[in-house]
C-alpha cells in the first residue's frame, strides 16, 4: 500500500524539491520531499488559509498537520513578538519543518512531532490552524477539532481550511457544536476558510 503523507514514516524514496513563495511579504523558500503533503509547490488551500489567517503580533499559534511548515512558519513570522508550534505526524515532515525554519530564519517556531495534539497536551494557544488530513478520515479530522478546542484560550480561534466536496458542511456542523461561534471567513475554488472562537 502507498503511503499517505499523514503516515509516521514514509517509506516513499526521498525526491527532494525547493518551494519557493511569498507569503504575507516574505519570500519564503521551503524544501520539499515525497511522502509529503504537497510537495511540488504550495497547495491552494493552505495559501488561501496563509492569506486570509488573523495573526496577532503576540499570538501563540498551534499548526496541526504540518507538513514541511508553510503554514506555521509564516504564522510565526506575523507572531513576532510570540511563537508558533508546528506538529505533523510524519517524521519526514517535521525534519522538512525544522530545515525550512533555519532557512527562512525564524526563530519563534518549535518544531515536534505529534499524533494530533498529542505533543502539546500541556500547553495552551491563541490560535490553532490547520488544513487537516481529510484523506485520514473525518473521524481523525473531527478528534483535531476537538483536541483544538480543549488547547485554545477562551475566546482562542480555530482557524480551518477544508474543501466544500471534502467535507466542508459536516465540519461547520461538528464545530458549530463546539465552540461559540463559527464564522466562513473566505470562500474560494470549492476551499472553505472557517474561524470558530471558543
Amino acid at each position: 500500500m502507498a503511503d499517505h503523507y499523514y503516515t509516521e514514516k514514509p517509506t516513499a524514496e526521498s525526491d527532494r524539491g525547493v518551494v519557493e513563495a511569498n507569503l504575507r511579504g516574505k519570500a519564503f523558500t521551503f524544501v520539499t520531499d515525497a511522502g509529503v503533503f504537497s510537495k511540488r509547490g504550495l497547495d491552494f488551500g493552505s495559501r488561501l488559509l496563509i492569506e486570509t489567517m488573523a495573526i496577532a503580533p503576540d499570538d501563540r499559534v498551534l499548526d496541526v498537520g504540518c507538513g514541511y511548515g508553510p503554514i506555521g512558519l509564516t504564522a510565526a513570522w506575523l507572531a513576532k513578538q510570540g511563537e508558533a508550534v508546528l506538529v505533523d505526524i510524519n517524521e519526514r515532515a517535521i525534519g522538512l519543518a525544522k530545515e525550512n525554519r533555519r532557512r527562512n530564519g525564524i526563530v519563534n517556531a518549535e518544531v515536534l512531532q505529534s499524533d494530533r495534539l498529542l505533543a502539546v497536551q500541556d500547553r495552551s494557544f491563541t490560535k490553532i490552524l490547520t488544513n487537516p488530513p481529510i484523506r485520514a478520515g473525518k473521524q481523525v479530522v473531527h478528534s483535531i477539532f476537538e483536541q483544538a478546542h480543549e488547547r485554545l484560550v477562551e475566546g482562542g480561534e480555530l482557524w480551518v481550511v477544508i474543501q466544500k466536496k471534502q467535507g466542508a458542511p459536516s465540519a461547520w456542523t461538528k464545530l458549530e457544536e463546539m465552540f461559540r461561534g463559527v464564522e466562513l471567513v473566505e470562500k474560494d475554488k470549492g476551499y472553505w476558510i472557517i474561524k470558530a472562537v471558543k
